[in-house]
């Protein structure tokens, strides 16, 4: 199956990147209220552009009809997200490599 994955670039990375980090924000406080202590979760959570580029990810899935996608396919698109937003390249490199704060551990969500 040859999938091809666009990206339309819905906002610029200041943008996204002030959305994740209200998303990062809400992740904390709900965790808080829980009763979590904060030093004991912070390192576990995605760092801001690891958040993008799984929001962006999740968001192209979810348009796609949330189908299942091989590990081919989620290379490909993470390779579209960094075509549409070069500077997350470094982040989507980490995060397929699993050297990010979250790696392979958020990006295997949904992979077939």
């Amino acid at each position: 199956m040859d999938t091809r994955y666009e990206v339309t670039r819905r906002a610029s990375l200041e943008v996204l990147r002030a959305e994740a980090e209200d998303e990062r924000a809400t992740m904390v406080e709900g965790r808080v209220r829980a009763g979590e202590d904060p030093w004991e979760f912070m390192q576990e959570l995605p760092g801001v552009d690891e958040l993008v580029v799984l929001l962006l990810r999740d968001e192209i899935i979810e348009d796609d009809g949330g189908v299942r996608r091989t590990p081919g396919q989620d290379e490909e698109l993470l390779r579209a997200i960094v075509t549409a937003y070069p500077a997350l390249g470094p982040t989507v490199d980490a995060l397929a490599a699993g050297l990010g704060r979250t790696g392979a551990r958020w990006l295997n969500r949904g992979v077939a």
